[in-house]
């Protein structure tokens, strides 16, 4: 009994623990495009890349800095090498064609240095310095296009919801006034007063917009799940939406104009291609400078020791110094034209990157072309939208008091219902056209 009571008890105290560690969170689309920057995962590990890309630069920088390294050699002669040396060489009056041997050396011996390295002079550490810079404004702008990418996957995650949302709320709508007009037609068939095909016709209706239905909740559920994962957020977690589609759809219809000047270079695919061009123009001249002499100095300190004993550590042991200091240059001569090779490669490189810039140049204008044209578009078609469902609506309603006074057949009423129902849903299609348009248009301009 005591340890059934425990099981309980830790059993309720997990599902408290739970509870508490549930988060709840409720966002705007700003809120949750700012939210999604920091906590998405595509979007952190853009920023890790920045923060690599400053490493890297350090790193490239500090090559060109002093050094300093420190170096122990310990050496035990375990069988020392012998050496010949003719019979005479220590005995003049000795036979000239004995050969004799002898050692050299102790049994231990240990060196302790350290040298102290400076790069003087060496063109590729220029060109290092400069592609580390370059290659940080990479990741700069890498981070932005994904900003931007981010903001047009939250934006059309959160649309998608509120789609989803209001779709339900209309075929609940439709559903309840759909089965309040099949019952009074039902009562009305038991009374003779209209045929069983009225009837009928009404419940293959019913029977579509419950499957709609059924359809759409579930749908709505995995868009939500869809906008908690582009936000970087557990989907057991909860989330609200504070806007709804009307309003988002009001938030982003702005009138603007054809005549209005594109600026593409402030678009962020036309700065990364100048990235590409730039980075090109260092690779060629690093092969330019090649050629050049490397310069650099290097002093050594040091002190070593010798003995037939393993008792360096003795303060009797006697340590000899030693050091020095050097200057080296390396020179360049010649190297069978792999140089000049290397420097037309460079060139060819070049002269691509800077064809991919003209051709991104005039692609990112076509592209805003469209994406305007796109958006314009929507908007006229979200006018049209709202006109064409207040007709849907009052022909429906006209039919509906025909169909009950009996002027008018089920199909002609059905009909009227599936062109509500269908200008119901052009209609949000419209709104959440405007609202993805929109964003598309931004990000080709790099608006955030």
């Amino acid at each position: 009994m005591k340890h059934r009571f425990i099981i309980i008890f830790l059993f309720f105290a997990s599902l408290i623990n739970a509870q508490e560690e549930k988060t709840s969170y409720s966002f705007s689309l700003d809120e949750a495009i700012e939210h999604a920057k920091k906590n998405n995962y595509t979007a952190i590990n853009a920023s890790k890349d920045i923060e690599a890309a400053k490493q890297k630069k350090w790193e490239t920088t500090a090559s060109g800095l002093p050094q300093i390294n420190a170096n122990l050699t310990y050496l035990n002669n375990l069988n020392f090498t012998e050496q010949g040396v003719t019979g005479n060489a220590f005995n003049p009056g000795g036979d000239p064609n004995d050969v004799s041997t002898i050692t050299f050396g102790t049994k231990h011996s240990m060196d302790a240095k350290a040298t102290l390295s400076q790069l003087i002079f060496d063109g590729s550490y220029i060109v290092g310095l400069q592609s580390a810079k370059v290659y940080l404004q990479i990741s700069e702008n890498a981070k932005i296009k994904t900003d931007l990418e981010v903001t047009e996957m939250v934006t059309n995650a959160y649309g998608n919801v509120l789609l989803a949302r209001e779709n339900i709320s209309i075929l609940e709508n439709n559903k309840t006034s759909l089965e309040k007009t099949l019952f009074e037609t039902q009562e009305t068939f038991k009374n003779g007063l209209i045929e069983e095909e009225n009837v009928e016709q009404l419940q293959i209706t019913l029977s579509q917009i419950t499957s709609s239905l059924s359809n759409a909740t579930k749908r709505s559920e995995i868009a939500l799940n869809f906008l908690k994962i582009a936000l970087g957020i557990d989907i057991n977690n909860d989330l609200e939406l504070k806007e709804n589609l009307d309003e988002l759809t009001t938030k982003n219809v702005v009138l603007t104009s054809m005549s209005e000047d594109f600026e593409v270079k402030n678009s962020i695919d036309y700065r990364m291609g100048e990235n590409n061009e730039k980075s090109k123009q260092l690779l060629l001249k690093l092969e330019r400078y090649r050629g050049l002499p490397t310069i650099g100095a290097q002093l050594n300190y040091g002190y070593n020791s010798f003995a037939n004993q393993f008792d360096f550590f003795n303060q009797d042991q006697r340590w000899y110094n030693n050091s020095n200091f050097g200057v080296s240059i390396n020179m360049p001569i010649f190297s069978s034209f792999r140089d000049h090779s290397r420097k037309q490669q460079a060139k060819i490189a070049l002269e691509q990157a800077k064809n991919e810039l003209k051709d991104t140049e005039q692609r990112l204008k076509l592209q805003y072309q469209q994406a305007q044209s796109d958006y314009d578009y929507s908007i006229e078609q979200y006018a049209t939208s709202k006109s064409n469902l207040k007709l849907a609506e009052r022909i429906e309603k006209k039919q509906q008091v025909k169909f009950k006074e009996g002027l008018s057949s089920s199909f002609e009423f059905t009909e009227a219902q599936r062109q509500l129902y269908s200008s119901q849903q052009g209609l949000l299609q419209s709104m959440i056209d405007v609202i993805n348009k929109k964003t598309a248009l931004d990000k080709i301009t790099t608006k955030q």
